[in-house]
């Protein structure tokens, strides 16, 4: 039993993850900012019924402040997470291509960072993060080169749990400027 979740609040600098699973009798607990060391807590109980029901109440405080469920960093993600990450850069890019950082594009980029957690560093400036719309088109090459080749001819309707991984392209994921 095992949960992983994101805030994220680009206006608010707020990148940050949590991570629960139960092993036996010992709840663990990880949190910190997305792409920095987190800190851990394991909590001991006398059964395991203790440590899941534990585990159910903390992920559902989580969950109550607005975190919200994936997958942990950029290692994996399922063909229907990439299509979903590809439509939001796909709505993020004209906001870039006229520099217009409104609720619009805020809300946009969250919504990607929840479903993408992308190390962002400790100072987030939201007008920073896509300074050109080469870095938002240049994250969407790196997302359409993970889906197969049907996949990108198929319904954007498509639920395929499919997971690919996205190791090979962490390093390169965000541009260096």
């Amino acid at each position: 039993m095992e949960t992983y979740l994101v805030y994220a609040d680009a206006v608010n600098n707020s990148n940050k993850f949590w991570s629960a699973k139960v092993e036996g009798n010992n709840l663990i607990v990880q949190w910190g900012r997305v792409g920095y060391k987190s800190q851990t807590k394991t909590h001991n109980f006398n059964n395991p019924q203790q440590a899941i029901s534990k585990y159910n109440n903390l992920v559902f405080d989580k969950k109550s402040k607005g975190y919200q469920e994936t997958r942990p960093q950029v290692d994996s993600c399922s063909i229907g997470d990439i299509r979903r990450a590809l439509q939001i850069l796909n709505t993020l890019r004209p906001y870039v291509a006229t520099k217009n950082f409104n609720p619009g594009y805020i809300e946009s980029l969250n919504n990607y960072l929840k479903l993408v957690p992308t190390p962002l560093g400790m100072q987030i400036d939201p007008r920073t993060v896509y300074r050109t719309v080469e870095d938002v088109d240049h994250q969407i090459r790196l997302l359409n080169s993970l889906l197969p080749t049907e996949q990108l001819q198929q319904s954007i309707d498509d639920s395929s749990e499919k997971v690919v991984s996205l190791k090979s392209i962490s390093k390169n994921f965000w541009r260096v400027v």
